[in-house]
């Protein structure tokens, strides 16, 4: 049997054995089964329980692949993940995932198994929606973003920081794949559904002022170190239950503008909406509450974030009225067209939502795509004029009628 002194991709009995010999998570002796529950595309994920009494520890190792085409990854990426979980986790007691231990060379990462609450956007498309969720989203948001900023750390220490989790490959898939590929298909990858070929041309192909605010943002994106991001901050990273919320993978993580893990998460509710909208207008409760959920993330964001301001920034020059109030207001800003862009390439690029797949009734596809990217159009364009999370709302409304 191979050791784990270096690396390799394990197999689920590999894990199992790992869980004992490396974690001691397990007595030698104790039985234990282990498999594999992860679905995403750059990662392994684990699950070892015990048969004796049910403690469980998940471990996520990243490969060296990516396994859809075999593109070479860099393993330091699993490195930011496992520190920025332990961040979170002291910035945001209780809303990441503990971890247990970090293993450079097997880069995987051991960690608190969460599977007592569910995948929020499996949730939503089971017509649940949870009432606590908008504040616990932005208690996390505001207590893991405003304090990685420039206008609280050192700026020593800031600098360390944007130099360790420098994330060079996976923000290219996040500049290629979000802001650069729906506008401009140089490399032929986007999935329109036929019908609305000439609707995403004319729209998003030739529209000149659109492409100019996309590019505002794809630089704010690639030269914003604003604070550290998640970087993948969509409603199926979040794991949710009547009593508690969960962040997980964020293996983009990197330092970038605060509105982009904002707008991420926002954006991804829209889609539940946008679903339901077409598929079964009558759910008029769950459409409800998930406008409602939308509208209290963007205002509650804001207020959180303008409340952690005046605790935490100390410096004179950053507590001036009038500069306050502008940067909290770009935030926001940046929060509206982010998550227009991340409605438009979930709408037209190659990663779609189970949202959009599960309906294959052109007569409701085609329609649902449009005003979804109508509405990402709108949150791009007109990101300065929104003032409370009504507004955001209101104008999905107005599209829909």
């Amino acid at each position: 049997m191979r050791d784990f002194s270096s690396f390799f991709l394990m197999s689920t009995e590999d894990v199992r054995r790992y869980a004992v010999e490396v974690l001691h998570r397990f007595a030698p002796d104790e039985e234990t089964e282990c498999r594999e529950i992860g679905d995403g595309n750059i990662n392994y994920v684990f699950q070892v329980r015990s048969l004796l009494d049910g403690h469980s520890v998940i471990v996520k190792q990243a490969d060296r692949l990516l396994r859809s085409s075999g593109r070479p990854l860099d393993l330091y990426r699993n490195k930011i993940e496992a520190r920025i979980l332990q961040l979170e986790g002291e910035l945001a007691p209780g809303y990441v995932p503990e971890v247990y231990y970090y293993d450079e060379a097997m880069a995987a990462t051991s960690m608190e198994d969460v599977s007592s609450c569910r995948n929020l956007r499996k949730e939503l498309m089971e017509n649940r929606v949870y009432s606590h969720l908008s504040e616990g989203i932005s208690s996390f948001l505001a207590d893991t973003l405003l304090p990685t900023t420039d206008l609280v750390l050192d700026a020593e220490e800031k600098k360390q920081r944007v130099r360790f989790f420098t994330n060079p490959e996976l923000c290219k898939i996040t500049e290629d794949l979000v802001l650069t590929e729906p506008y401009y298909d140089y490399k032929g990858r986007n999935i329109i559904t036929a019908g609305n070929e000439a609707f995403v041309r004319t729209f998003l192909y030739e529209d000149e002022a659109l492409l100019a605010a996309v590019a505002s943002l794809r630089l704010n994106f690639m030269n914003n170190a604003q604070a550290l991001l998640h970087g993948d901050l969509h409603s199926g990273s979040i794991f949710i239950n009547e009593q508690e919320l969960k962040v997980l993978d964020p293996e983009f993580a990197f330092y970038g503008p605060m509105g982009y893990d904002i707008g991420n998460v926002i954006g991804n509710l829209f889609f539940a909406w946008a679903n339901k909208a077409f598929t079964c207008p009558e759910q008029e409760t769950v459409i409800n509450a998930l406008a409602q959920s939308i509208a209290e993330i963007w205002d509650k964001t804001g207020e959180k974030l303008a409340l952690r301001y005046d605790e935490l920034v100390t410096f004179p020059l950053y507590r001036t009225p009038a500069f306050r109030k502008a940067w909290l207001d770009s935030v926001m800003a940046d929060s509206a067209g982010y998550a227009g862009t991340e409605i438009i390439r979930r709408t037209v690029g190659d990663s779609k939502v189970m949202e959009l797949n599960s309906v294959t009734d052109l007569t409701l596809k085609l329609p649902m795509e449009r005003a979804l990217i109508k509405l990402g159009i709108a949150l791009i364009k007109q990101r300065k004029s929104f003032r409370r999370g009504r507004d955001l709302t209101d104008l999905f409304r107005l599209i829909l009628a």
